[in-house]
């Protein structure tokens, strides 16, 4: 089996959270939880924080971590995943983003297994939502699939139309193909991409399939500081069960 390189894009500046990835949580930066989850994989040979600010890595380096840095001048993270991608020789590339605390090991594998597959060149995880107010929430991405579990579209709009007892949260964790992902950053950003401001509406709409794995739980991913409480209240609750 081949096993896959973990890259974790980070930048320090953000619109609404600034320092994002040092922001603590229960004691430890969020940057550092990310890290740990991923490091529960089996299926990865290499975990990298991909940043183009020293008090990041200087912050990752602390807690053990390889860093790398990288251009200031990205304009996602995929596109700095792909620049630290391109030093690398691994097959497969996960792309674990930085705001993703309670990511855990058996989810990474899982993107890492289905792309073991012939006919998968990318992949990503959804969520089984159940409670319906959410789907109103543009901040929670809805993603749609094929009876193969492809990808068909992802939006911030209410999707599918009529959806009554669940629907599928997009979580924001990408595998691909070496090849694939260097062929996704050189494509121009889309239409649809930029009217949803959704980067893997890029991948679809320049014919690219994107196989969705189910995961049993959605993650908390942190964009505001109210976030942060959510997570800590939710590792409380954990603990204590």
């Amino acid at each position: 089996m081949r096993k896959a390189a973990v890259v974790i894009p980070s930048r320090y500046q953000s619109s609404r959270f600034p320092g994002k990835p040092l922001a603590p949580i229960l004691g430890k930066p969020m940057i550092q939880w990310v890290y740990e989850g991923v490091g529960r994989a089996k299926c990865v040979d290499r975990i990298i924080i991909a940043t183009d600010d020293e008090r990041i890595k200087q912050v990752a380096q602390s807690f053990g971590a390889e860093v790398v840095m990288t251009s200031a001048r990205h304009q996602t993270g995929t596109d700095r995943v792909a620049e630290v991608a391109g030093q690398l020789d691994s097959a497969l590339i996960i792309n674990v983003q930085a705001d993703e605390p309670l990511i855990q090991g058996e989810m990474v594998d899982s993107l890492v297994l289905v792309l073991q597959e012939k006919n998968v060149s990318v992949a990503s995880l959804m969520a089984r939502i159940e409670d319906m107010e959410l789907i109103h929430n543009p901040n929670i991405v809805k993603v749609v699939v094929d009876n193969d579990g492809f990808s068909l579209y992802f939006s911030r709009a209410p999707i599918p139309f009529g959806a009554s007892s669940f629907f599928f949260q997009h979580i924001g964790c990408y595998g691909f193909r070496r090849e694939v992902l260097f062929e996704f950053v050189r494509m121009r950003r889309s239409k649809l991409e930029e009217m949803e401001k959704l980067e893997q509406l890029r991948a679809l709409e320049n014919g690219y399939k994107i196989r969705m794995v189910e995961v049993a739980q959605p993650l908390l991913s942190v964009d505001t500081p109210e976030d942060i409480i959510k997570v800590e209240n939710f590792l409380r609750e954990r603990r204590n069960g």
